[in-house]
């Protein structure tokens, strides 16, 4: 089958192979009317440009990273999915890099990708979105970026969500159920999320009237091992929890885990809960009470965020989405 050009797409429209360029590269200063023969054309003739040939034009490499360093799959995976749904809609690529942040080389290998990458740009997941290191290198280097939940969103684009009434509404939710014996399995301390969601849980507290008892207050790392660990903790107090609070939901299955191990039986002996509502919520049983936190549309709006910088199509900004409670059957009113 022969290829179709830039040449084809020119004779369609009847105009020359400078100006189809323009407008394929999203030149500002083309009319909407050429702009939209140009795509009719483009889409009846099934024409796709190609890749180096774009680059040269444009002195783009039409990629950007995102990096992280994250112990749950099921957040990353989620935010893969909304940038590659930007980033296609823009006729870019994506690469995934996953990282180390605490290696002694992780600025020096992020500097050795850009260099031989020549990404147009970079979406930082937590912790990365605050590592002072790296900020300052991209700064140095000037390569355009967006944070999802930094720790600090003044001085940045993005995407962020308001975790700590978030976590307070669920405690809200375990209050009004009638729990007064309420923990919460800590996420990373590297994570602007799992200082916003513990403050959210001491909010919740507060507005009970209940006491923090730091024995409740169990250190986890986000992931599934940990909240297996914490829950260990939990349950060999002489009081035990009737409600725990895990500060994401691959945490909050590791906590159901090592209730079953006990031969508790979730919600009937405790109520566990989570943040995020990724896929494994609705996998484990029973079903994860979670907050929404719409990790996928998260991802997609830092990456639109960044690709305004990058084409200079508009003046990006650090965009808040909101959240949703989900109520399911890993919440109950206590039994004793």
């Amino acid at each position: 089958m022969t290829r179709v050009t830039m040449s084809d797409v020119a004779r369609m429209v009847g105009t020359s192979k400078k100006t189809i360029s323009r407008v394929l590269n999203n030149d500002p200063n083309v009319s909407e009317s050429l702009r939209q023969r140009v795509q009719s054309a483009v889409a009846a003739l099934n024409y796709r440009p190609l890749l180096s040939a774009r680059s040269l034009a444009t002195n783009r490499s039409f990629m950007i990273g995102l990096l992280y360093d994250n112990r749950s799959p099921s957040y990353i995976m989620e935010v893969q999915l909304g940038v590659l749904e930007a980033c296609e809609a823009e006729h870019y690529s994506m690469m995934v890099q996953p990282l180390v942040s605490a290696a002694a080389d992780f600025v020096e290998r992020i500097e050795d990708m850009l260099v031989r990458h020549q990404l147009d740009g970079l979406i930082l997941t937590p912790p990365l979105t605050d590592h002072p290191q790296l900020l300052d290198c991209l700064h140095e280097r000037g390569v355009p970026f967006a944070s999802i939940a930094p720790r600090e969103p003044e001085d940045c684009i993005g995407v962020m969500l308001p975790e700590r009434e978030a976590a307070a509404a669920m405690v809200d939710h375990l209050v009004s159920l009638g729990h007064r014996r309420i923990a919460h399995i800590l996420g990373d301390p590297e994570h602007g999320a799992g200082i916003w969601r513990l403050a959210g849980y001491r909010d919740g507290l507060e507005r009970a009237g209940l006491k923090e008892d730091p024995a409740y207050m169990v250190q986890g790392r986000f992931s599934f091992e940990s909240g297996v660990e914490a829950m260990r903790q939990l349950l060999a107090l002489p009081h035990r929890p009737t409600a725990v609070f895990a500060g994401d939901d691959d945490m909050a299955v590791g906590a159901i885990w090592a209730a079953a191990e006990a031969g508790l039986s979730i919600p009937r002996d405790m109520s566990i809960c989570g943040f995020d509502d990724t896929t494994i919520a609705t996998q484990v049983w029973p079903p994860l009470t979670t907050i929404h936190q719409p990790v996928r549309e998260m991802g997609r709006r830092a990456t639109q965020e960044l690709l305004l910088r990058v084409l200079n199509k508009g003046e990006p900004r650090m965009v808040e989405v909101g959240y949703n409670m989900c109520i399911r059957a890993s919440t109950a009113p206590p039994s004793r």
